[in-house]
């Protein structure tokens, strides 16, 4: 595509030096047309609100071709990796008492809520099913092996059967909770046009995440910037984007290890 060197990452901090500008600024947009520029991918806007996706039939046959991958592609991994999720599972029995899966509601595609399969990251007693207390670095809940379990992202492997039964897709939005706070606010408060990153099936990961925008969502303006880099990807879809937010997130989270 002509267009990939638009997916380069810019340095973190003009990302959000960028976001604030325009968050200091939304009413001078309201009744115009404009594109929020998200680490490479435009979000388009008219007034305050987000314009939808097209829906021509090459975003109906790429949509197809997603859900094939992600059937294929997830059971493929779920097969290799076997071995080593019944070792995962085996010692997160032997670190602390309780199941080996947590699961958890969260909202998926057009708001209808799903259980989330995880690998048990925390002592039983302290595991959060409603996730309003978000996980935060250090958080004294989180067992030794699970410490090692989130930060290379190795606990979230159960969502490939999430994927494989539809709820999920390898890519998209990642799943919030239902009632998902932001900045001492509920999300759809904070952000209006929250509803739109339902538009697809919540994702494994997502072009945020592979941007850095991850873990609590304490601050207002990366918490806005969050949902503006799930609005830009419902717009603009691809199955190379896909590919490049794979790629990202084998780098971020398996290799650096920046989860917690």
């Amino acid at each position: 595509m002509s267009d990939r060197a638009a997916y380069s990452l810019p340095r973190e901090s003009d990302v959000i030096n960028h976001v604030k500008t325009i968050a200091s600024s939304e009413s001078t947009y309201q009744g115009s047309i404009f594109s929020l520029d998200c680490s490479g991918l435009a979000a388009n806007f008219f007034g305050k609100l987000p314009e939808k996706p097209p829906q021509n039939l090459s975003r109906t046959v790429q949509l197809a071709a997603k859900r094939f991958l992600d059937i294929l592609l997830s059971l493929a991994v779920l097969a290799f990796l076997a071995p080593l999720m019944l070792i995962v599972a085996a010692v997160i029995k032997i670190n602390s008492s309780g199941p080996v899966l947590f699961k958890q509601e969260r909202e998926g595609t057009l708001g209808k809520t799903f259980s989330i399969l995880k690998f048990r990251t925390m002592y039983v007693n302290d595991c959060d099913p409603s996730g309003v207390r978000q996980t935060t670095q250090a958080d004294s809940r989180v067992t030794q092996v699970g410490n090692f379990l989130r930060r290379t992202s190795i606990d979230e492997l159960p969502q490939l059967l999430n994927v494989v039964k539809g709820d999920m897709s390898i890519v998209g939005p990642r799943p919030h909770v239902k009632g998902q706070q932001a900045a001492g606010l509920a999300y759809r408060e904070l952000v209006p046009y929250y509803e739109m990153r339902h538009m697809m099936r919540p994702g494994l990961t997502g072009w945020a995440q592979a941007n850095g925008y991850r873990g609590p969502t304490i601050d207002r303006i990366l918490s806005k910037a969050r949902i503006d880099h799930d609005v830009a990807y419902v717009q603009n879809f691809s199955l190379w984007l896909d590919i490049v937010i794979i790629f990202r997130t084998l780098k971020a989270e398996f290799i650096t290890g920046n989860g917690y």
